[in-house]
């Protein structure tokens, strides 16, 4: 039986908690990105070959994104408090030992034990927030704060990366997280309580291991192909991540408590809530990873100053999580998603007129307007989650949520990524395989490296177009499918009703 708790206690006591629990939640969205701008001069300093700094890379976000849904029931089973403290701790500890890490293997150790820390703190986080807030109107104002907090990490980590690595060693970039994991450990014991639910069943361990197995082998195919082209040893890990997947589905329709329940999934509006959390990560990571490459290998700026034209769409990302609530409560979510998919195809297009002479203010333009539509996805995404399903299964639908963000974030990358590779290789002078790696031939010439520019730039705004049309299909799908009339209030107040559901 799930505790039950008064319509609304809603008080200083939730905001804090609240204000809490962002700080692990910072620090997990902004590892994502901060150590682009580290790597540099870790390869400095260790030496790392070409696959140990894919894995220095990676690691991190295989490990989170395989791992949310597991952690996502473990916490709804065992304590979602419990498992926040623990994840905290071992976070701080994978972040110290990476800072001091004295070789590559280490320190890929180091960051995956970040990224199964890491794991355990997104999916609890948000059901310890739903818990913190009852009330169906401060629950979604709380997770427009979450959200913020979560796509605001994202966006400053580059900022916080450059700021840290002028005057500061490479390890600092992981030292920062230190002081916001000791504040979480102090403070959650008394400002936040235990919330486990005795109805749910053992967790059935070929679930945990099939999920995460399926998970990591396919992302890993995934990359590794996009990577290296079709080779057997990725496409064989593709396959057999698939069919671990496939059999993972097959096995959560025969179990009473399942991992994940698939059944939420023929509500349209959840389908079509998570599929908005996974195609607008990879829109944003797809296009922010080439336009940080536009930025500075084609019009040669500092990391900094790539940086810092960042703040004003980051900016406008941040106000758009925090306002989307009101907006959902006034034009409903149907129209919200509309918006959402729509703003975001709009802003993409308008890094078309960049050029290989310039285009920082189309960029700022376009990072600024998609970013509204990002603000929209991140809050909206979330608080249908939760709202779905009754208390005692927060943590999963959580998880479901977040583990369509680290795809979508993978998958960004890894496809259409590749498609911005294979037309650099087939438009481009044909003396190296990437922008970076042909500017930095010693024997370059200027015809040649203008035509590289050239060949990124053309890959850059078909990338663009691919990612907006996608976008317009989802937002036509959601104007022409979704009923009007299902304003969030409603909606997140069906779960009561349905409290003794498993």
């Amino acid at each position: 039986m799930t505790e039950q708790r008064p319509p609304d206690t809603t008080g200083l006591r939730a905001w804090l908690g609240l204000a809490v629990i962002l700080g692990p939640v910072l620090l997990v969205s902004m590892d994502g990105s901060i150590l682009f701008l580290a790597m540099p001069r870790i390869s400095q300093d260790l030496s790392p070959s070409a696959d140990q700094a894919l894995w220095i890379l990676d690691s991190y976000g295989f490990a989170v994104g395989a791992l949310l849904v597991a952690f996502g029931s473990i916490g709804d089973r065992y304590g979602r408090l419990r498992l926040l403290m623990a994840g905290a701790t071992v976070f701080g500890l994978g972040s110290a030992g990476a800072a001091f890490a004295p070789n590559p293997e280490l320190l890929i150790a180091c960051r995956t034990l970040m990224g199964v820390a890491g794991a355990t703190l997104l999916p609890s986080a948000l059901a310890v927030l739903s818990e913190l807030f009852p009330d169906a109107r401060r629950r979604a104002q709380a997770i427009g704060i979450f959200a913020a907090a979560f796509a605001a990490g994202f966006a400053i980590g580059p900022i916080v990366g450059g700021a840290l690595l002028g005057p500061y060693w490479w390890g600092s970039v992981f030292l920062v997280n230190l002081p916001v994991i000791a504040a979480f450990l102090l403070l959650a014991p008394v400002l936040l309580r235990e919330v486990r639910s005795s109805g749910t069943g053992r967790v059935d361990a070929a679930s945990v291991v099939t999920s995460v197995g399926g998970l990591l082998l396919t992302i890993y195919g995934v990359k590794h192909l996009a990577a290296e082209g079709m080779s057997p040893l990725p496409f064989a890990t593709l396959l057999l991540g698939g069919a671990t997947l496939t059999y993972f589905v097959l096995r959560q329709q025969r179990l009473a408590h399942p991992l994940i329940d698939f059944s939420l999934f023929r509500d349209r509006l959840f389908t079509l809530a998570i599929i908005t959390g996974l195609l607008p990560l990879a829109a944003w990571s797809a296009t922010a990873f080439l336009s940080g490459i536009y930025l500075q290998s084609v019009l040669d700026l500092s990391v900094l100053h790539a940086a810092l034209l960042a703040l004003p769409g980051a900016t406008v990302l941040t106000l758009a999580c925090l306002l989307t609530p009101a907006l959902v409560d006034r034009i409903g979510k149907r129209a919200a998603l509309v918006v959402c998919h729509f703003s975001i195809a709009g802003g993409l297009l308008l890094l078309l007129p960049t050029a290989v002479s310039g285009g920082i203010v189309w960029y700022v333009a376009s990072t600024t307007v998609a970013a509204v539509g990002y603000g929209i996805s991140f809050s909206v995404v979330a608080d249908t989650a939760v709202a779905a399903v009754p208390p005692e299964r927060a943590g999963s639908a959580g998880a479901i949520a977040e583990t369509g963000n680290e795809i979508g974030n993978a998958l960004g990358i890894a496809l259409l990524g590749s498609l911005a590779a294979l037309l650099f290789r087939l438009e481009g002078p044909g003396l190296a395989p990437t922008l970076d790696q042909t500017l930095r031939l010693p024997s370059l010439v200027p015809a040649a490296a203008q035509d590289a520019k050239a060949a990124f730039v053309m890959a850059l705004h078909v990338v663009v177009v691919v990612a907006s049309v996608l976008h317009v299909a989802l937002g036509a799908v959601a104007l022409r499918r979704l009923p009007v009339h299902r304003g969030v209030l409603k909606e997140a107040a069906e779960p009561a009703g349905r409290g003794g559901r498993a």
